[in-house]
């Protein structure tokens, strides 16, 4: 499977890294050149260096020929910029959006975006610890 991540931030590296492993072709996109030192150097992972928003820096990371794409950045925005563009133009039939806010990721995800919230999943983590002592 073709996989292409937007963010290299811990939880994209470690995602590109597990994914990787697992026999998949992953291409990891970051705006930072520094942030690709959390891969590791014994792992195919192609690196791209750019903004995920941009036309020319998806087709870097030959988002064409993706299976999947997930939009991992530290930015709300960008990751469901990129995902808009990625579903609508590229016709990626996969793809998902790490998005902190709330309110934003129940809005897009009624809009049709698959959508992962961390806040959201923290907080039902620990009222689920809670609840189990």
């Amino acid at each position: 499977m073709k996989v292409v991540i937007l963010g290299c931030s811990r939880v994209g590296a470690m995602l590109a890294t597990q994914m990787a492993k697992n026999g998949n072709d992953v291409t990891v996109i970051d705006s930072k050149e520094s942030s690709f030192v959390r891969l590791p150097k014994d792992v195919k992972i192609k690196k791209v260096l750019g903004m995920g928003v941009e036309e020319d820096t998806l087709r870097g990371a030959e988002i064409e020929k993706a299976d999947v794409f997930l939009a991992l950045t530290n930015s709300d925005n960008t990751n469901i910029t990129a995902s808009q563009m990625v579903k609508q133009k590229f016709k990626i039939a996969k793809v998902a959006s790490r998005v902190y806010d709330p309110q934003r990721a129940k809005a897009f995800q009624e809009l049709g975006l698959d959508v992962i919230c961390p806040t959201v999943m923290t907080v039902e983590k620990f009222l689920e610890f809670l609840k189990s002592k």
